[in-house]
């Protein structure tokens, strides 16, 4: 007999079945492999569990260090608010492992496998929706299997009590699991349930079948057909959805309400769009021109198409980004962007996806008042969905940012920028040895998903890291980090840009070990990677200094300068700001680093500008001036 599902200690409880930790039926933030180490050691208190055990049991076939270890128990006592020196829950054996300490109440499982998961009281239960199978393989409605799933994904997320488990993270799930092990996708999305369905076109008539099934059991919880006319595929679709919500008595609105002009009545255009979709999840740059022609092309065909005005926002969006590898980004493609998702919204004013995206991209463009204006309504209208929660968190600052990240948490654990844009808060409040907490623990989530590529940044967090320990004076592990970051390739969204920063600091790492030529050799590599970077022309003038080389700093200090001239003509004026600060820094310019340093917060609308400040090697000589400390509290205080 299988033993108990969850376990009861103090106010906590802790659910196999749904990878959660409760207190007082409330879920606690708490990543999965920390949910798995909880588990293992409240199955056997209080006997002693060794590190090697745990390491088998945790990370099977897999190598990994003791830190991996040592930060899932710092999490897991972080969470449960043990003090490790008099604990109450998990206590060290020196050397030796682990024991859990605290009395354990062993439980049936929360949720029982033959309820619907809706029934479950401490939340909705959590839903993927599974490519459509195309049962005769015509290749002329190949594109209908991401189709439907994208529409029956959107549909369920506005009319079900539901958590919804968004498209990209479902393709992820399926390549790392091979799609076919129901419970694999169980574990990695940790979903309560799943739709699963096929289509086949006969003619012009289209026949959809699907099911909902229980994740863990493989129960059918609810079966749904509708068939017609190839033209009638959204309505087709609807009628699925709507089965589907009242098998499972799961409806959020009320009967009649508006339905969301989300789609369209041509089917060209819906193919176009979907194709668009597809390529740009595919999260390769060399689909994105595809991807804008595809949406252009819906676009072209149906003008009222909100979602594909989206669609091509965010493509050209990432356009926009893949050129700011240059130091004079396009900014035309940020504002044809924002243009774009504007359109969207004025054709449907409800679309909160239209009010996420366009809260990203008002971020980018510096306006951070409006952003947060946007990213609030699009949470108002879909307040269940963590990518929304994301966009309000990466638009807020200080409280707020911390608490919406609280929520992404919740609802997507192996997220991991949302560790990285946590530590932003504490390194602006100055809690290094917080946000060093904070990135420890995402380096492990970070590094678990190496193999996955994502659409939001998926690298970073060894490079924020070996920033904050070399701050903190610890310059070898601070270049392990770098290196751990310059190991993990440049194959990912923003990997690059990761890239290039890790670079710099190690280039910075040498520097502050007297390694002028070693540092040098870095700085190069680092503009390699993103020419007229300033910050490390300012790096390498100084370690050209630090080497002899006169002539050489003297022609990297004028090519910052011209760099720096060229993010004030781009509209980069924050960036442009602190690269100047960085070259009165390095020709000890005392007075012109604060005054410059000043015009950072003449900006209220970027709030989170010089956010870097208390970390930055190039003001390490700073750290005692009075005025560079005042500016250090002005940072905090906006950061509350």
């Amino acid at each position: 007999m299988p033993g108990p599902a969850s376990y009861r200690f103090g106010p906590f409880t802790v659910d196999a079945s749904s990878y959660r930790l409760i207190r007082d039926g409330r879920p606690v933030p708490l990543s999965p492999k920390s949910i798995d180490l909880l588990l293992y050691l409240a199955a056997s208190p209080p006997i002693l569990v060794s590190k090697d055990e745990l390491f088998s049991a945790l990370w099977p076939d897999v190598a990994v260090t003791d830190n991996a270890l040592t930060q899932a128990v710092s999490e897991l006592r972080q969470a449960l608010g043990d003090d490790p020196a008099k604990p109450t829950y998990v206590q060290t054996v020196a050397r030796r492992g682990y024991r859990f300490i605290a009395p354990v109440e062993p439980l049936l499982p929360l949720v029982s496998a033959k309820s619907p998961p809706t029934e479950a009281v401490e939340g909705p239960a959590a839903i993927a929706v599974l490519e459509f199978t195309n049962v005769t393989n015509d290749p002329e409605v190949a594109w209908l299997s991401s189709g439907i799933a994208e529409t029956v994904t959107n549909d369920l997320r506005a009319k079900a009590r539901l958590r919804i488990i968004d498209r990209v993270r479902v393709a992820q799930a399926v390549r790392a699991t091979g799609g076919s092990d129901l419970g694999a996708l169980r574990r990695e999305l940790e979903i309560d349930l799943a739709v699963v369905g096929s289509f086949q076109r006969a003619g012009e008539r289209l026949r959809i079948t699907a099911r909902v099934v229980d994740a863990g059991s493989g129960e059918a919880l609810a079966d749904a057909k509708a068939d017609g006319p190839m033209t009638d595929v959204f309505e087709l679709q609807d009628r699925i959805v709507g089965q589907f919500v009242d098998a499972l008595n799961a409806s959020r609105v009320e009967p009649g309400a508006r339905r969301p002009a989300r789609e369209t009545s041509s089917l060209e255009a819906y193919q176009a769009f979907t194709e668009g979709r597809v390529r740009l999840e595919s999260l390769e740059a060399s689909q994105v021109a595809g991807a804008v022609a595809d949406f252009e092309r819906a676009v072209s065909l149906d003008p009222r198409y909100a979602l594909a005005c989206v669609g091509l926002a965010n493509a050209r969006f990432w356009q926009y980004e893949m050129s700011r590898a240059r130091n004079q980004p396009d900014a035309g493609l940020l504002a044809r962007a924002i243009d774009h998702v504007r359109r969207a919204i004025e054709l449907e004013r409800d679309l909160a996806e239209a009010h996420a995206s366009l809260a990203f991209l008002l971020v980018s463009a510096g306006r951070a008042a409006e952003a947060l204006e946007s990213a609030r309504r699009a949470v108002a209208l879909e307040p269940g969905y963590w990518g929304h929660q994301f966009r309000l968190a990466h638009a807020a600052w200080g409280e707020e940012r911390l608490r919406a990240l609280g929520r992404v948490m919740e609802m997507y654990p192996d997220f991991p920028f949302t560790h990285f844009e946590a530590a932003m808060v504490h390194i602006a409040r100055g809690a290094l040895d917080r946000s060093e907490s904070v990135l420890r623990e995402g380096t492990i989530v970070q590094d678990r998903q190496a193999h996955l590529r994502q659409r939001y940044p998926a690298r970073g967090l060894h490079w924020l890291l070996g920033l904050v320990r070399l701050a903190r004076g610890d310059v070898d592990e601070a270049r392990a980090e770098f290196a751990r970051e310059i190991d993990s390739g440049t194959s990912q969204l923003y990997a690059s840009e990761f890239a290039m920063n890790a670079h710099d600091g190690l280039a910075f790492a040498h520097l502050h070990s007297g390694e002028a030529d070693a540092a040098a050799a870095m700085f190069r590599r680092a503009l390699e990677l993103y020419p007229d970077h300033a910050r490390s022309l300012v790096g390498l003038g100084a370690a050209l200094a630090a080497a002899g080389d006169s002539a050489g700093a003297d022609a990297a200090f004028a090519q910052a300068d011209r760099a720096i001239e060229g993010l004030r003509r781009g509209g980069r004026a924050g960036e442009a700001c602190l690269a100047s600060a960085f070259q009165h820094a390095v020709h000890a310019r005392r007075a012109e680093v604060i005054e410059t340093l000043l015009r950072l917060f003449e900006r209220p609308d970027a709030p989170f500008t010089g956010w870097t400040l208390p970390i930055e090697p190039l003001f390490e000589p700073l750290r005692s001036d009075s005025g560079f400390q005042a500016i250090l509290a002005s940072l905090a205080d906006r950061a509350r």
